[in-house]
């Protein structure tokens, strides 16, 4: 299974991708930020996300899009872009019918460190190393965009639905597996799509 996490935010929304791998592993694929400019209107800046996204989508194809589920903070305002750019994650999911989990912050705290209150920092050292890699995934986005799709290969209810995609007969999955493989490859070669 490929995970795509997204961890929602107006000016850097952190997107990773891992695949499983056997006997509960996760094997590191991609990492990155997807932002817009602080300085242009909120529709121009959804908008920025949006392709930034459906660029990631295009690119690595997951089986399931992993997001933070957004909760109240003392700041409204960075609450609202958060809550719209976790929307727009989804509509850019659901519109490719790739099911969509939500995964609450204590619960990828709990799934990657052991602690539901763990810091920014220890998450990002168990991400470095439960994926093997040589260096923290920096920024801090990144690294939790890569701790949900760990969260969710490891604890993959959530799903908003499509949810009885984890409850497939042996067979089903082959064949949803052979599918998906057929789709990366014809997205390999695919031009990239203009806008204008």
């Amino acid at each position: 299974m490929r995970v795509l996490g997204v961890d929602p935010g107006l000016t850097r929304c952190g997107v990773g991708v891992v695949d499983s791998r056997p006997g509960r592993r996760a094997a590191f694929v991609d990492v990155g930020v997807v932002g817009s400019d602080p300085g242009a209107s909120i529709d121009l800046r959804l908008l920025a996300v949006a392709d930034g996204l459906e660029t990631w989508m295009d690119r690595h194809v997951p089986d399931v899009v992993a997001v933070e589920r957004v909760f109240a903070q003392h700041n409204r305002g960075t609450v609202m872009g958060t809550a719209q750019v976790a929307g727009i994650a989804m509509l850019v999911a659901a519109r490719r019918g790739v099911p969509v989990a939500m995964h609450t912050p204590s619960e990828v705290k709990a799934a990657v460190t052991g602690s539901g209150r763990a810091g920014k920092e220890q998450v990002q050292h168990m991400v470095a190393r439960i994926l093997g890699l040589a260096e923290l995934p920096r920024p801090a986005d990144a690294a939790d965009a890569l701790a949900l799709a760990v969260t969710h290969l490891w604890r993959p209810a959530g799903a908003l639905q499509g949810g009885d995609r984890h409850e497939l007969t042996p067979a089903q999955r082959a064949w949803a597996a052979a599918e998906q493989s057929a789709r990366r490859g014809s997205h390999r070669g695919a031009p990239t799509r203009a806008r204008g």
